[in-house]
């Protein structure tokens, strides 16, 4: 049973998948440098630095930590190993949507509060923090990150991943992207003339990592999905200087405050684009009250860089694209047949493609405007193409494929304007034209009126497929035959 970072890591390593480097390694741009080289090559491991250069050996870091590891994102998510992205979607959507709220158990037997710091006692440059980038503003302890606010108005706990660089021994910067649940609630703890609570949990359960990037509706909060798909509560305890609830089993976990009008420069810092951010400048800071953290701590980081090193990308494909399938099939969309948003485009972010089968006339287009602007792809997202049920969202070649042969350009392709968007997307300039941004909604459907004399694909009969198949090696010939589920019926 995986209940928390340690767990995980004990099951990653017994599949092969976890490098402990015992090497003294420096913090300043080099575990990142080993994992950006590391991470081109598909399925690389997840990278334990255990001697960092200046702190003792207990203090310790973890990058890569998912990667472009089917297995270890399936073990983050409390499934099964050996599973395809469209399994663990699948995998995915069915849990998500069984909801449990968190526990609160006995803070003193709590994990994370083996050690509690507060006033004097707090330097949070005690933990090996990395820089990433030669031209980041600073150190990011707030990477592979849950930052935990509430909401002013109803009490919504909300499980959210910004990042946060290091300003001093106590205080952390506090950026979030307009639009955002973190935001939200700051901005409304400040018109109350209130300074905004805040938990940071920098070494973090894979799986809570993942629900946040889940783009939950903002009245549900992350706890309930993490316990979905972990089929249990997730152990939470009552912080001890602000009304969070903060996860039991952490690593490491911060409580501040946030006051109106206190700022500090900020970034820029290497994002999830692959390019840096904005240029960096005054961002809210938030003052650190109280420090948690277990005996050898482990600092959970991700490495921000382009496809395919940025491992944000391969969970979020993961996560996003369930989340998707169930807002379009909650929104009562018939017809949905599979979601796929692609890891390659800006860390899942860029593209998304939904298959479906045609019911009725304009069922594409509403699908296209739906999957457009639903939670789980409002943000950001450029490119929402739409396929037929017999194209695999997930291969890219049969997407392309369909947009050549189905799509016609002058009809089939509209543009929203004004849409949310990021300070993050370079393509957008002046800057301050951001974050308002627009998309693209492609219909690569076969035309919904033509449907019954469109020209006919070509197909094998069943019969010489198995007949081929059975006689393969036989044959001589290499490898496994594909697999093709689509055959010629008359």
């Amino acid at each position: 049973m995986v209940r928390d970072l340690r767990d995980w890591l004990k099951e990653v390593e017994k599949i092969g998948e976890l490098l402990r480097i015992s090497e003294e390694v420096d913090w300043d741009q080099e575990m990142s440098g080993i994992a950006y080289m590391l991470g081109k090559q598909i399925g690389s491991p997840a990278l334990l630095f255990e001697n960092i250069k200046g702190y003792p050996r207990d203090r310790r870091v973890l990058l890569s930590m998912l990667g472009s590891s089917m297995d270890r994102i399936a073990l983050a998510m409390r499934m099964p190993i050996g599973k395809t992205a469209k399994e663990l979607i699948q995998f995915t959507r069915e849990r998500v949507g069984k909801r449990i709220p968190p526990q609160v158990v006995d803070a003193r037997s709590a994990p994370v509060n083996e050690n509690v710091l507060f006033g004097d006692d707090i330097d949070i440059t005690q933990f090996p923090v990395p820089k990433f980038w030669p031209l980041d503003g600073g150190r990011y302890i707030g990477t592979a990150d849950v930052i935990i606010t509430k909401d002013p108005d109803h009490g919504w706990l909300n499980l959210g991943t910004y990042r946060q660089m290091v300003m001093s021994k106590n205080e952390v910067g506090f950026y979030v992207s307009p639009g955002k649940d973190a935001l939200i609630h700051r901005e409304g703890w400040w018109k109350r003339g209130k300074p905004c609570e805040v938990a940071a949990v920098y070494g973090v359960d894979p799986l809570l990592y993942a629900c946040g990037s889940l783009q939950a509706p903002k009245n549900v909060s992350e706890y309930e999905y993490a316990g979905g798909l972990q089929g249990e509560p997730i152990e939470v305890i009552k912080g001890e200087v602000t009304d969070l609830l903060i996860p039991a089993r952490a690593e490491i976990v911060i409580e501040g405050l946030a006051y109106p009008g206190r700022v500090a420069n900020e970034g820029p810092f290497g994002e999830f684009t692959g390019y840096y951010g904005n240029p960096g400048g005054p961002q809210p800071v938030i003052e650190v009250k109280c420090v948690h953290f277990r005996n050898n701590p482990i600092l959970t980081g991700v490495l921000m860089s382009d496809y395919p090193s940025c491992e944000e990308g391969w969970f979020y494909s993961i996560s996003k694209s369930a989340r998707v399938h169930c807002d379009l099939e909650g929104m009562g969309m018939p017809g949905i047949k599979s979601v796929y948003a692609y890891p390659a485009a800006a860390s899942a972010f860029g593209v998304l493609v939904v298959s479906i089968e045609q019911k009725y006339a304009g069922h594409a287009s509403q699908v296209l405007s739906l999957a457009a602007q639903c939670p789980g792809a409002g943000y950001y997202t450029k490119w929402i193409i739409v396929v037929d049920e017999d194209v695999d969202p997930s291969n890219i070649n049969e997407v392309l494929w369909a947009m050549s042969t189905r799509c016609k350009p002058v009809e089939d392709i509209d543009i929203l304007r004004n849409t949310w968007s990021t300070y993050l997307d370079p393509s957008q300039n002046p800057p301050e034209k951001r974050p308002y941004g627009s998309k693209v909604l492609i219909n690569a459907c076969k035309e919904h009126r033509y449907l019954k004399v469109f020209s006919r694909r070509m197909k094998m009969k069943e019969e010489v497929y198995n007949r081929i198949k059975a006689r393969w090696q036989k044959l001589g010939l290499p490898g496994e035959p594909s697999e093709i589920k689509d055959f010629e019926t008359e």
